[in-house]
């Protein structure tokens, strides 16, 4: 593998991995309609207003802190990626993700690294992705690249900022901020989630007119929203939620268009309150992002660093 790949791959893998968090944790795109383990219990749509029930879910999820995550990624010919894990947001992210990569460029980039599915770590200040043997092998034979939240930031200049931003500050209940932001929030109806009797919610964001909306958020709330969706290029986001009995966020399909295309996400959440177990890697099998890209030749103003970044930071929070 040369020094060149080398570098493609830590960089993809450092925008990959945190996009799956980011995905799972805040507001990235999926189609809005029903997954296949969903039956329709409801029909049509109530004009019953749905702010008070929508508060108290982004509440409760707020305070759960964990919770059994799944979920499904699609960027336009980036990548599509699948996740799957535990993660918690008392203190930024911290958590493990199992990730496979199944379709788009990326899924090339993890091939010719050896494999298309990889283990991820979220810490409070760093995240660890381990790699396969070929790559290993190619960068230093340590399995573990750790990559800091603040050389991500460096990195990726206004992009890079604003992972690390996300990184820090995600939660599942970013959804539902979301559909508030919106001011047009429409209650569908009673549906079955996963054997779950769930209440679903859906609107449409458009980042224009967020800050004119009666959107039942602070102006500071609506400033990082509007601020996070422009960041990452996307003009107007359709977001569907569904809320279970315990006002705790069930599902999520959201979907839209950000400046490198259409993106598509779908998020599972279940088992809230879970442990969550998320230790540093060894540091003899471990290595520096910023160190790879040294020892590769590539400096710390890479622009393949910046580029990357700016294509993978579609999934807002």
């Amino acid at each position: 593998m040369k020094s060149t790949t080398v570098r493609r791959v830590g960089l993809s893998i450092a925008v990959a991995t945190a996009l799956a968090s980011v995905a799972a944790c805040g507001s990235s795109g999926s189609s809005g309609g029903s997954g296949k383990d969903d039956k329709a219990v409801g029909k049509g749509t109530t004009r019953v207003s749905p702010i008070a029930a929508l508060r108290s879910a982004e509440q409760s999820t707020d305070k759960a802190d964990s919770a059994k995550v799944e979920s499904s990624t699609v960027m336009g010919s980036l990548m599509s990626m699948d996740a799957k894990g535990n993660l918690g947001w008392s203190d930024g992210i911290s958590g493990t993700l199992t990730m496979t990569y199944t379709g788009g460029t990326m899924a090339d980039t993890m091939r010719a690294a050896g494999s298309t599915s990889m283990e991820a770590r979220y810490l409070p200040d760093a995240y660890y992705a381990k790699m396969g043997e070929k790559f290993a092998a190619q960068a230093g034979g340590k399995h573990w690249i750790k990559y800091v939240y603040d050389d991500l930031a460096k990195l990726g200049g206004s992009s890079g900022a604003y992972l690390k931003d996300q990184m820090q500050n995600s939660t599942p209940n970013q959804s539902v901020k979301l559909l508030l932001a919106s001011g047009d929030v429409k209650k569908v109806g009673a549906e079955s989630v996963r054997g779950q009797q769930t209440t679903h919610y859906s609107g449409t964001v458009n980042v224009a007119d967020l800050a004119s909306k009666n959107s039942n958020l602070t102006a500071s709330q609506l400033d990082s929203l509007k601020k996070q969706l422009t960041a990452a290029g996307v003009s107007t986001e359709q977001v569907d939620i569904w809320i279970n009995a315990q006002d705790l966020l069930v599902k999520k399909v959201e979907k839209g268009q950000m400046s490198s295309g259409q993106y598509t996400q779908t998020a599972y959440y279940s088992d809230y309150g879970v442990k969550v177990n998320a230790t540093v890697p060894p540091a003899s099998d471990t290595e520096d992002f910023t160190a790879l890209l040294k020892n590769q030749g590539a400096g710390s103003n890479s622009s393949s660093g910046s580029g990357t970044a700016t294509a993978g930071s579609g999934t807002s929070s």
